[in-house]
């Protein structure tokens, strides 16, 4: 490996380095020298790399459900919050659509009831259980959630 101690080994450099380890295993890559490569920890990176994936756009489609429960739901805070939740709506379909693939679609649909469990224990918790007329499962499909210009009729 070049720029690194031959004394070295890929997989001492990712306890040591894992920036570098990452630089220098993409060289490997490059080069098509696979024998010198770290698999145990690239497969565990790759690994890891999926896994934020799925969280950062099930995180971003639980704030879009958030939002639009606040919006549709809390009416008597509606006045003073509905440009705020509209802007982040609008916000966080951005950041969405920038991280979406056929893949995380697939895995955003069989766990948008989970997602919206989760979203509906943070509108409950923010109103303060005020709020009788939540439904209990989701109203809302991926498409529209996904849908920059979708808000529900009655906002």
């Amino acid at each position: 490996m070049e720029g690194v101690s031959s004394n070295l080994s890929l997989k001492e450099l990712y306890e040591i380095d894992d920036h570098l380890w990452l630089e220098e295993t993409i060289k490997l890559l490059k080069a098509n020298n696979l024998e010198q490569l770290d698999l145990e920890n690239l497969i565990e990176e790759l690994e890891n790399l999926g896994r934020r994936d799925k969280a950062k756009v099930a995180s971003l489609l639980e704030q879009i459900i958030r939002h639009l429960l606040l919006l549709q739901y809390w009416t008597e805070e509606s006045q003073y919050n509905s440009g705020h939740c509209k802007a982040e709506i609008r916000g966080f379909r951005y950041q969405l659509k920038r991280n979406f693939t056929t893949n995380l679609s697939q895995f955003l649909e069989n766990e948008l009831a989970s997602i919206y469990d989760g979203a509906l224990g943070y509108v409950i918790d923010k109103t303060e259980g005020k709020l009788d007329n939540l439904p209990q499962f989701c109203p809302y499909t991926l498409e529209q959630l996904l849908n920059i210009n979708y808000l529900p009729e009655n906002v």
